[in-house]
């Protein structure tokens, strides 16, 4: 299979780049949550760039190459969603990669090559005035996406077609409980304890679904924003979709282990941020006390997700590396939870389960 792969990629690269460009080299990058696989081509050639990604598709697949949960197009989609996303966040102008050239029948992308330094690596051991910056060219982008890709909405992108509603928010919610405790090793769940975690998880669904929504990339988070040129450039964006603005902001400053590098105050101080320039874009009053507790209910939400979705990794699709990441999400979720009445009461129910709650 390698040299299958590499003999396409260097035909590729030469009707891309020119007869006398050459693959000197492929490097399989570390893998992620999804199916897709990546490598970086080294290249040689006047009118090559020194580097592409190419994004190899699972074997076989079909359309729409999406998550399962998003499965709701009336249509058999007619390109992929990652391609089809593409063309609307470069005519927006959101900083993505530059795609090269796609072969979807082939199963590769050929794609700029961004590094390997993502917004996380980027922050590491920066005083709290340098991550507020780089946070703050961040949130400077997902403002462009969601405030400008609101206004330019355009129905043959398919992320206008699909929204957060309370049917997906409830999938969400029921994964967690699915696999982030009935189907945990040695789990002992109730069936009162699951039906009380049901009642607020109904609640809340149903209060983040009468949001306005706004466009969403859905996975705003640091390791997937990469820094170059001094830039931040956004990847894995062909689930966008329409969701409330918080979404996306909740995921940038709290997912993983991000409240080891944004503590309160550096999260107090960009939300204050993203509301000011998003009042300042859209000409209008934003309320501050309203907007927190959405934004605090979707990073909930969020992170109740995770959880399940990392568990899931681990036990249907044997990829444990994700589980390193669950004590510190648990850990912020006990916080958040604890902030809002209408979600406390839940804390007590969660610690039989998860020692971080305690």
């Amino acid at each position: 299979m390698t040299g299958q792969i590499n003999q396409l990629i260097s035909d590729k690269v030469r009707a891309l780049f020119g007869e006398n460009s050459v693959l000197l080299s492929l490097t399989t990058l570390a893998g992620d949550a999804s199916t897709r696989r990546y490598h970086r081509a080294l290249l040689q050639g006047a009118d090559a760039p020194p580097s592409v990604i190419v994004m190899e598709l699972p074997a076989g697949s079909s359309l729409p190459l999406s998550s399962e949960e998003l499965a709701v197009f009336k249509e058999p989609l007619r390109e992929l969603p990652f391609l089809n996303l593409h063309r609307f966040l470069s005519r927006i102008g959101v900083r993505v990669p530059r795609l090269y050239g796609h072969w979807e029948k082939e199963g590769i992308l050929l794609l700029e090559d961004l590094g390997d330094i993502a917004l996380w690596d980027r922050v590491q051991s920066l005083p709290p005035s340098e991550v507020l910056s780089w946070y703050r060219k961040a949130i400077d982008e997902l403002l462009l996406l969601q405030v400008r890709g609101t206004q330019q909405r355009d129905d043959a992108c398919i992320a206008f077609q699909q929204r957060f509603d309370f049917r997906l928010y409830m999938w969400e919610f029921e994964h967690f409980l699915e696999y982030g405790l009935i189907k945990r090793p040695d789990a002992h769940v109730d069936n009162p304890t699951l039906e009380r975690l049901r009642t607020v998880f109904t609640a809340i669904a149903k209060r983040l679904e009468g949001q306005p929504a706004c466009l969403n990339h859905r996975d705003y988070h640091s390791w997937n924003l990469m820094i170059h040129d001094d830039t931040v450039a956004v990847i894995d964006f062909q689930d966008a979709l329409l969701a409330p603005p918080q979404y996306d902001l909740a995921s940038l400053l709290n997912d993983r282990i991000t409240d080891s590098v944004i503590r309160p105050d550096l999260e107090a101080s960009l939300l204050r941020y993203y509301l000011d320039r998003r009042a300042e874009s859209e000409k209008r009053t934003i309320d501050g006390d309203e907007f927190r507790e959405i934004y605090l209910l979707s990073a909930i939400q969020r992170d109740l997700k995770v959880v399940g979705r990392f568990f899931y990794l681990d036990i249907v699709k044997g990829k444990p590396g994700y589980k390193k990441f669950i004590p510190a999400t648990v850990s912020r979720l006990k916080r958040n939870l604890a902030r809002l009445p209408q979600t406390e009461s839940i804390v007590p129910l969660l610690a039989d389960h998860f020692e971080e709650m305690r």
